[in-house]
């Protein structure tokens, strides 16, 4: 494989691992479930498969919207031209925009997702910092509001490299991004979730590192840009 396949596929392992194991919401719930309603470790793994899957599909919907554009855009016999240096340079610039966006909504008091335990139940919710939540705000957890929870929750900066796949209108960078990424993320869920199930969770605190998952995306996004642009990945 070339360089751009190997910067590609690690760029879509690093995303998918930073925003899986960063946010708790990834895996405690399904922790918290599984040993407050004595799921077995069957149905517990099967869950948060499909849950894994069902998060996977709503990035690579969001993602499709990239290669779509991207594809489109190289039917033009003059952007064919001077794809080599557009395509790199495009992805240049989202990740630098969307490492700036991260540090901003680092920076500002951003609502974000709460998942609370109540006895044998898990609630979720949204809230800022320092705001009062009242009881009828908060959304009981059950494994189809779960499911909902992570197709309705994708990952963004996953759509820039897929939009460069598409300017190359190639099938295998795309499948180098797609392949990773998905098994990447349904292997970090299984795994944080497993760890916890067994009790092993409390040597893995990441719950203080969600805040900084859009900085690392884009941060990652960006090198990825820099190595095409001037590196010659």
């Amino acid at each position: 494989m070339n360089t751009t396949i190997w910067a590609l596929i690690l760029s879509a392992v690093s995303i998918s691992f930073i925003h899986t194991a960063s946010g708790p919401d990834h895996y405690l719930p399904f922790i918290v479930l599984s040993k407050s309603k004595q799921w077995s470790k069957s149905k517990t793994i099967l869950l948060t498969i499909a849950c894994g899957f069902g998060h996977v599909l709503s990035s690579l919907v969001l993602g499709t919207i990239g290669v779509f554009m991207g594809w489109q855009l190289n039917k033009f016999s003059w952007f064919q031209e001077i794809r080599g240096n557009i395509s790199g340079w495009a992805l240049l610039l989202f990740g630098v925009i969307y490492l700036i966006y991260g540090v901003i909504q680092t920076i500002k008091n951003k609502p974000h997702k709460h998942f609370d335990v109540l006895g044998d139940d898990v609630y979720v919710y949204e809230h800022n910092h320092g705001e009062v939540v009242m009881p009828q705000s908060r959304i009981k957890v059950t494994p189809f509001v779960l499911f909902m929870i992570f197709v309705m929750g994708p990952s963004e900066p996953l759509t820039p490299l897929l939009f460069y796949s598409g300017l190359n209108r190639s099938v295998t960078e795309i499948l180098a991004l797609v392949i990773p990424f998905a098994l990447t993320t349904v292997a970090t869920m299984l795994g944080m979730v497993l760890l916890g199930r067994y009790g092993y969770s409390t040597f893995f605190k990441t719950d203080k590192l969600e805040r900084y998952m859009s900085v690392v995306s884009g941060a990652v996004v960006t090198i990825c840009g820099i190595g095409m642009v001037f590196l010659g990945w």
